[in-house]
């Protein structure tokens, strides 16, 4: 295989960065509700869902969530661009912003922190608009 087929576009390289901040959130809260509720009960189907976990557990969970929500369009976006060859400053700045974003958005989300998690959020969307404009244009 050519070495050129390794090498990853920032845009993948954040793709894929988030995909796994996607498979490694889900922890936190699954260990506070297995403290929380025990392991018989965790691995069940709860009626109460997140309600008796801890008020951060519950935050992580959104925080989860809405990284999935958000990384579906980044995903397209990225791999759009990536078949259609538009790679370039733009489209990684995207990619940054939305990645940084995120990162941004996880922790304050998991803090509790809400006007500063509402402006990271509306950077990462600037982020997948800037990939969107690139490839439209």
């Amino acid at each position: 295989m050519p070495s050129d087929l390794l090498l990853l576009t920032t845009e993948l390289r954040y793709l894929a960065y988030l995909a796994l901040l996607s498979l490694l959130l889900w922890v936190p809260y699954i260990l506070s509700e297995i403290a929380t509720r025990g392991l018989s009960r965790a691995v069940g189907y709860p009626t109460g869902f997140y309600d008796d976990l801890p008020a951060w557990a519950q935050r992580c969970h959104r925080a989860h969530m809405n990284l999935v929500e958000n990384l579906l369009p980044f995903a397209a976006l990225v791999l759009i661009a990536h078949v259609a060859d538009v790679s370039s400053d733009l489209t990684a700045l995207g990619a940054r912003l939305f990645f940084w974003a995120r990162i941004v958005q996880t922790v304050v989300h998991i803090a509790g922190i809400p006007w500063l998690r509402t402006l990271a959020f509306a950077v990462g969307w600037v982020g997948n608009l800037l990939i969107f404009w690139a490839i439209m244009s």
